[in-house]
Protein backbone atom coordinates (compact mmCIF):
# COMPACT_ATOMS: atom_id res chain seq x y z
CA UNK A 1 0.00 0.00 0.00
CA UNK A 2 1.30 2.97 -1.00
CA UNK A 3 1.94 5.56 2.15
CA UNK A 4 1.69 9.11 2.25
CA UNK A 5 5.85 8.96 3.33
CA UNK A 6 6.12 7.48 -0.46
CA UNK A 7 4.38 10.43 -1.95
CA UNK A 8 6.30 13.10 -0.61
CA UNK A 9 9.60 11.39 -1.16
CA UNK A 10 8.26 11.44 -4.96
CA UNK A 11 7.13 14.92 -4.76
CA UNK A 12 10.66 16.13 -3.47
CA UNK A 13 12.92 14.31 -5.81
CA UNK A 14 11.10 13.67 -8.83
CA UNK A 15 9.17 17.06 -8.94
CA UNK A 16 11.83 18.77 -7.17
CA UNK A 17 11.89 21.70 -9.90
CA UNK A 18 8.50 22.28 -8.84
CA UNK A 19 8.41 21.71 -5.18
CA UNK A 20 10.44 24.15 -3.14
CA UNK A 21 9.14 22.04 0.02
CA UNK A 22 6.71 19.08 1.07
CA UNK A 23 6.07 18.34 5.07
CA UNK A 24 3.30 16.71 7.25
CA UNK A 25 0.43 18.91 8.53
CA UNK A 26 -1.54 17.11 10.94
CA UNK A 27 -2.91 14.42 8.74
CA UNK A 28 -2.52 15.79 5.53
CA UNK A 29 1.05 16.38 2.96
CA UNK A 30 1.66 19.70 2.01
CA UNK A 31 3.67 20.29 -1.00
CA UNK A 32 4.46 23.59 -1.41
CA UNK A 33 5.51 25.04 -5.18
CA UNK A 34 7.44 27.42 -7.12
CA UNK A 35 4.02 29.55 -8.24
CA UNK A 36 3.38 30.21 -4.71
CA UNK A 37 0.76 27.21 -4.63
CA UNK A 38 0.08 24.04 -2.82
CA UNK A 39 -1.29 20.88 -2.85
CA UNK A 40 -3.01 19.03 0.03
CA UNK A 41 -1.98 15.11 -0.06
CA UNK A 42 -4.51 13.22 2.09
CA UNK A 43 -4.24 9.04 1.58
CA UNK A 44 -7.10 7.58 4.12
CA UNK A 45 -5.64 5.55 6.92
CA UNK A 46 -8.99 3.71 7.76
CA UNK A 47 -10.26 3.30 3.91
CA UNK A 48 -7.89 1.18 1.50
CA UNK A 49 -6.82 2.85 -1.78
CA UNK A 50 -8.87 6.41 -1.15
CA UNK A 51 -7.25 9.74 -0.96
CA UNK A 52 -7.72 13.11 -2.79
CA UNK A 53 -4.68 15.51 -4.54
CA UNK A 54 -5.86 19.04 -4.17
CA UNK A 55 -3.91 22.07 -5.64
CA UNK A 56 -4.65 25.54 -5.00
CA UNK A 57 -3.11 27.78 -7.30
CA UNK A 58 -2.72 31.44 -5.83
CA UNK A 59 -3.71 33.18 -8.63
CA UNK A 60 -6.65 36.07 -9.11
CA UNK A 61 -9.67 33.35 -9.62
CA UNK A 62 -8.70 30.95 -6.97
CA UNK A 63 -8.49 27.99 -9.47
CA UNK A 64 -8.36 25.02 -8.02
CA UNK A 65 -7.85 21.26 -9.33
CA UNK A 66 -8.96 18.44 -7.20
CA UNK A 67 -8.87 14.89 -8.32
CA UNK A 68 -10.19 12.10 -5.18
CA UNK A 69 -12.20 8.99 -5.46
CA UNK A 70 -13.83 9.39 -1.90
CA UNK A 71 -17.55 9.15 -2.96
CA UNK A 72 -19.66 12.13 -3.70
CA UNK A 73 -22.93 11.35 -4.37
CA UNK A 74 -23.10 14.93 -6.59
CA UNK A 75 -20.74 13.33 -8.85
CA UNK A 76 -22.30 10.04 -8.84
CA UNK A 77 -23.54 10.54 -12.99
CA UNK A 78 -19.82 10.20 -13.84
CA UNK A 79 -18.83 6.84 -15.53
CA UNK A 80 -15.31 7.13 -13.50
CA UNK A 81 -17.82 7.41 -9.93
CA UNK A 82 -16.40 7.62 -7.32
CA UNK A 83 -13.12 9.09 -9.29
CA UNK A 84 -13.62 12.19 -10.26
CA UNK A 85 -11.42 16.08 -11.20
CA UNK A 86 -12.82 19.14 -10.11
CA UNK A 87 -10.87 20.66 -13.29
CA UNK A 88 -10.38 24.40 -12.32
CA UNK A 89 -13.36 25.31 -10.41
CA UNK A 90 -14.97 23.54 -7.49
CA UNK A 91 -18.20 22.83 -9.34
CA UNK A 92 -16.28 22.14 -12.60
CA UNK A 93 -16.22 18.30 -12.21
CA UNK A 94 -15.29 15.37 -14.69
CA UNK A 95 -14.03 12.06 -15.52
CA UNK A 96 -10.61 12.56 -14.26
CA UNK A 97 -7.37 12.38 -16.69
CA UNK A 98 -5.61 10.20 -14.56
CA UNK A 99 -4.78 6.58 -13.22
CA UNK A 100 -7.30 5.48 -10.56
CA UNK A 101 -4.84 3.82 -8.53
CA UNK A 102 -2.99 6.00 -5.77
CA UNK A 103 0.76 5.70 -6.88
CA UNK A 104 0.35 6.22 -10.67
CA UNK A 105 -2.68 8.48 -10.17
CA UNK A 106 -0.51 11.03 -7.86
CA UNK A 107 2.38 10.99 -10.24
CA UNK A 108 0.39 11.61 -13.33
CA UNK A 109 -1.63 14.58 -11.40
CA UNK A 110 2.01 16.12 -10.33
CA UNK A 111 3.18 15.62 -14.44
CA UNK A 112 -0.41 17.72 -14.72
CA UNK A 113 0.71 20.45 -12.35
CA UNK A 114 3.96 20.58 -13.79
CA UNK A 115 2.52 21.15 -17.40
CA UNK A 116 0.62 23.84 -15.86
CA UNK A 117 3.10 25.45 -14.21
CA UNK A 118 5.54 25.62 -16.71
CA UNK A 119 3.09 26.90 -19.71
CA UNK A 120 2.23 29.37 -17.38
CA UNK A 121 5.88 31.10 -17.36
Amino acid sequence: MTTIIDLQRIAEIQFSDIVLDAYLLEHKLRITLIDSGFIDIHVSQKLPDKFSFHWETKDAKGTIYRYDNFPDKNWSYLSSYPCHFHNGDQNKVEVPPFPFEVLQGFISFMEFVKNKIKKSK
